[in-house]
């Protein structure tokens, strides 16, 4: 063994994907590993009481080790996948213990309900959107080691239309940074754009599908087509406008749309919050089961689409706005709350304001237990319990783990 390698035993599994053990008094993570394993590594990192390495020799294999389905998959190559060599089974059971760690770690949540990690019905293909970067016109995925992007020619979870439009399109314009491919429920393609300086290329397509590009404030501005997807979920007709947020996983929705009314347990009277709200799909199933829903939605074109989408129900009503903002200005009482907050959580502002408010019951709906952790703190501290969390998997092969909690006042 060089003077620069060393043995490890890897114990655990970290939130961002990667493995960990411990070396020389330092906590030492490394990617591509499973807990279980024991390998060679090498440092690449040190940032004192902890570090970084890369795995050189593989000396004791997990039994939950496969071999992953995509070329692209592994050390200096596409970074959007993360767990392609774990058994789908186990990727469910260490999204659950990884859940529960940063409940404990971050939150001190030692005692909370963690049920198990509900499956993806489709465990390859389910992306009906996807983003890539893109590089002197040419579009990738950003590497497994952030340098610069790795470009393409197969991806699994992509839905297989997506991949078969990325093959096919040829776009020669040196300012495009950014495209998003989407796929409705009708089978309806879109490509959304961004570029550097915000002005649109000169487009000409034979392809069946809609183009739209998104300018630097998110404003989108409809090019060829629509300039919205339809996805239909349980039944449930939804519209989404080019730069609107809707889960990718469409498959895995209902099952989502489930978990959050069960927790909310309605009876047919009561009064909801929706906040955070997008285009109105929780608002949409909950419609039926009570008496007023009051989605609260910041994004104009998102708002759009709730109206659309909500419109066959008089007793739903659609304000947009800041959640920091509305909430202050609302008469009515409330039974409960649902929250759908970006990736960053809730601001402190608006947990104030839920403390200070009536609400007996919230259920967030989380696409990061870190924040989920520090919001269920803070949401503690303001006299909510959180009582049980049911997490589901929305992105198979990825470290990504969403999940819905139910606070109790």
């Amino acid at each position: 063994m060089n003077d620069d390698t060393f043995e490890l035993e890897l114990t655990a599994m970290a939130h961002g994907g990667s493995a960990l053990g411990r070396h020389s008094g330092k906590t030492i993570f490394v990617p591509f590993t499973i807990p279980g394993e024991v390998i060679t590594g090498r440092i690449v990192e040190d940032k004192g009481r902890v570090a970084f390495a890369e795995g050189i020799t593989l000396l004791e294999a997990s039994a939950d080790r496969v071999f992953p389905a995509c070329a692209h998959f592994g050390p200096g190559k596409c970074g959007r996948c993360q767990w392609q060599h774990i058994a789908y089974p186990a990727q469910l059971l260490l999204k659950q213990d990884v859940l529960a760690d940063q409940l404990e770690r971050i939150g001190g949540f030692s005692d909370v309900e963690i049920a198990p990690v509900i499956p993806s019905p489709r465990q390859w293909g389910y992306n009906h959107q996807i983003t890539l970067q893109v590089q002197d016109g040419v579009p990738g995925f950003k590497r497994a080691d952030g340098l610069g992007i790795h470009v393409i020619d197969e991806c699994h979870i992509m839905h297989p239309a997506l991949l078969e439009l990325l093959q096919t399109l040829d776009l020669d314009f040196t300012a495009l940074t950014q495209m998003t491919l989407r796929i409705g429920s009708d089978g309806v393609l879109m490509l959304i754009i961004s570029t550097a300086d915000d002005n649109a290329p000169e487009l000409h397509t034979d392809l069946p599908l809609s183009i739209n590009l998104l300018l630097s404030d998110n404003e989108p501005v409809n090019l060829i087509g629509d300039s919205h997807t339809r996805y239909t979920i349980a039944g449930r007709n939804f519209r989404v406008t080019a730069g609107s947020g809707f889960r990718a996983n469409i498959a895995q929705l209902e099952a989502l749309a489930a978990v959050v009314l069960e927790m909310l347990n309605l009876r047919g009277s009561e009064s909801v919050l929706d906040l955070y709200a997008g285009v109105g799909f929780f608002s949409a199933f909950i419609a039926e089961r009570t008496q007023l829903v009051t989605l609260i939605e910041s994004y104009p074109p998102a708002v759009t689409d709730a109206d659309e989408n909500l419109v066959d129900y008089e007793h739903v009503d659609v304000i947009e706005g800041a959640v920091e903002r509305v909430l202050p200005e609302l008469d009515d009482s409330y039974h409960a709350a649902v929250l759908d907050p970006p990736d960053n959580g809730l601001s402190t502002d608006a947990i104030d304001l839920l403390g200070a408010s009536n609400l007996p019951r919230l259920v967030y709906v989380s696409s990061d237990p870190a924040t989920l952790a520090r919001d269920g703190k803070r949401l503690d501290a303001q006299g909510f319990h959180l009582e049980f969390v049911q997490p589901l998997d929305l992105a198979p092969h990825t470290y990504h783990i969403d999940s819905v909690a139910l606070f109790i006042r």
